[in-house]
């Protein structure tokens, strides 16, 4: 069986250690046919100086003076691998680690499957609990972190899946050339989730494989930026169910997610965060023209039944959503 060709995309921004940490254990990796593409993404800090030192010649190291966000990062390391005829484009954050047979089980699972997106097994750093076991969307509108904080050992077998995490799965480069890149508007945050929904809709399966295994440190960019986090998530949920979720899913969503914005809003006010989250949530309406000019070209990609789809999603809030709502009326966090 061939060997796919595969562009192993990291970006950096202002972590070189972590970034230097991912080389070392990726190139340990037992499949040998890839190549990586390393992007500084607008650090302005002494990144560039330190990576540069672990940098070899086989790699592509693109040197960016702006911060393109997460989807803007790893789009520029998509064409360059669409325009050099690889086969597959593996997606890896700079705060992971991976097993050395991590690439060559996704690609295997990739092969084996015919899917078009695959993705692994992500830990803790400390590979005690699971940090992701594929991605899942709920009838909430808010995506799920897969067996999110389960011990290791309970990790759910390989198998088919809604969605994928963009920080450690293997994209066939085909995909990106049917269903398009990454949307940039979203910068980061659930830009991994609009992929998996137009992957879906246009009729592309996604498999989870529990042996491809990596260790993520959760976080490590987004907390050098205070607030960063609460405002993308608010700005992106809706652009999510406003581009993808079809006629027949729609309204039974949408007025959930307004439902759960509202309470976790409150959540956040309570928080301290509740400026981010307002500055979210204005932000997501001025990207409404976006959304629905994407949503037409999107709906018209759908070979698949809104049944399909059901199958699919999840029934209720994620685990950390109904904590974060418990607190706010004064309950006690269920355990997980």
């Amino acid at each position: 069986m061939k060997k796919l060709k595969v562009a192993v995309v990291i970006l950096n921004y202002k972590g070189w250690r972590d970034t230097v940490n991912c080389l070392k254990a990726l190139r340990r990796s037992t499949y040998k046919n890839y190549q990586i593409i390393l992007i500084d993404n607008g650090s302005h800090d002494e990144s560039v100086e330190k990576l540069d030192k672990v940098v070899k010649s086989g790699d592509v190291w693109l040197k960016k003076t702006k911060n393109h966000g997460f989807a803007g990062g790893v789009n520029i390391g998509i064409r360059h691998a669409i325009k050099n005829g690889f086969d597959a484009v593996a997606l890896l954050n700079n705060d992971a680690q991976v097993e050395p047979d991590w690439l060559e089980n996704l690609v295997t699972a990739m092969q084996k499957t015919k899917a078009a997106i695959v993705t692994g097994l992500l830990l803790s750093a400390d590979g005690k609990t699971i940090d992701d076991a594929g991605d899942q969307y709920t009838t909430w509108g808010v995506p799920l972190l897969r067996a999110e904080h389960k011990p290791a050992a309970e990790a759910p077998e390989s198998g088919y899946v809604f969605g994928s995490t963009g920080g450690a799965t293997l994209y066939k480069t085909a995909l990106f050339k049917d269903i398009g890149l990454f949307d940039e508007v979203f910068f980061a945050y659930n830009e991994d989730v609009d992929i998996d929904w137009r992957a879906q809709l246009a009729g592309y399966k996604i498999w989870y494989e529990k042996s491809a295994v990596a260790y993520h440190k959760h976080s490590a960019t987004s907390q050098k930026m205070p607030g960063f986090t609460v405002y993308q998530i608010f700005k992106n949920l809706p652009l999510v169910l406003w581009k993808n979720l079809p006629r027949g899913m729609f309204l039974a969503t949408a007025w959930r997610l307004f439902v759960a914005e509202l309470l976790l809003f409150g959540h956040k006010i309570l928080s301290g965060d509740g400026w981010p989250a307002l500055k979210g949530i204005i932000k997501s309406w001025t990207l409404l023209p976006h959304a629905l000019r994407e949503r037409r070209r999107i709906q018209a990609t759908k070979t698949v039944s809104n049944d399909y789809l059901k199958s699919l999603i999840y029934d209720g809030l994620p685990m950390k959503s109904v904590q974060r709502l418990r607190r706010f009326f004064g309950l006690k966090p269920k355990k997980w």
